[in-house]
């Protein structure tokens, strides 16, 4: 009787594994969205924004703590190289880039410009996040941390960004301390030629908060260089 049985349980597993090699499945379904992302500053260029669709467990970066060594780069000296690098190596990431980007140097997103760009996310991929460095600050950036992407071919949601302080670097408004590229950019200049290396004696140690603007008084010039929030208007639509 054992024996009659195993013989069934060995022909339905044979049956069902059979059947089963007959389905295709098909694959989960990519979404395509369409991101457009506008400078609202008259005179803050923004860096190529870094840029990812992920999970929930995935932050940039979050108001309140310190920023990540990643996020510091980007807000000091305009380096986006890391947090590319740690995008495309997490898990929890279905797609990530600098963009635009597809070939050669990707360009600066001047003052009153648009970048519009495409961007593709799983099913379990929900949420997007980037950060761009306010040129002509010493640590100011700005950005969007796990905003929920629209659910529906044609659904849009539109979100205006805040300009944040990493709290990394202490705000000299010196361009001795400001990245090269805000001089040439904004074009108001100095003796000094600038740097995009981070000086250990304006470290700051502290937490990334909203950024209170440029003050003046030293290179920057608050009625050039500053603005008031939002800093950039993003607009995604699910087009696939």
């Amino acid at each position: 009787m054992r024996k009659r049985f195993r013989q069934i349980s060995a022909l339905s597993a044979a049956l069902v594994a059979s059947l089963l090699a007959g389905i295709s499945f098909a694959a989960p379904p990519i979404a395509t969205y369409e991101v457009t992302i506008a400078n609202l500053t008259s005179g803050q260029p923004l860096t190529p924004p870094v840029v990812a669709t992920h999970r929930r467990p995935l932050h940039i970066f979050t108001v309140g703590t310190a920023a990540s060594f990643e996020i510091k780069e980007i807000a000091e000296n305009g380096n986006v190289t890391p947090l590319a690098d740690l995008l495309a190596a997490n898990k929890h990431v279905f797609e990530s880039k600098v963009v635009p980007s597809p070939s050669g140097p990707p360009p600066i997103l001047h003052n009153g410009g648009v970048l519009s760009f495409e961007i593709s996310a799983s099913p379990s991929a929900k949420y997007i996040s980037f950060a761009s460095m306010l040129i002509c600050t010493n640590d100011g950036f700005t950005g969007i941390d796990g905003l929920r992407l629209p659910k529906k071919i044609g659904d849009t949601i539109t979100v205006q960004t805040a300009g944040y302080d990493a709290g990394t670097e202490v705000n000299t408004e010196d361009f001795a301390d400001i990245v090269p590229p805000c001089q040439g950019l904004v074009g108001i200049t100095s003796a000094d030629a600038g740097t995009g290396v981070s000086n250990p004696a304006l470290a700051e140690n502290g937490i990334i908060s909203h950024h209170t603007g440029v003050v003046g008084g030293n290179d920057l010039v608050s009625g050039v260089h500053g603005w008031t929030d939002p800093v950039a208007d993003v607009v995604i639509t699910r087009i696939d």
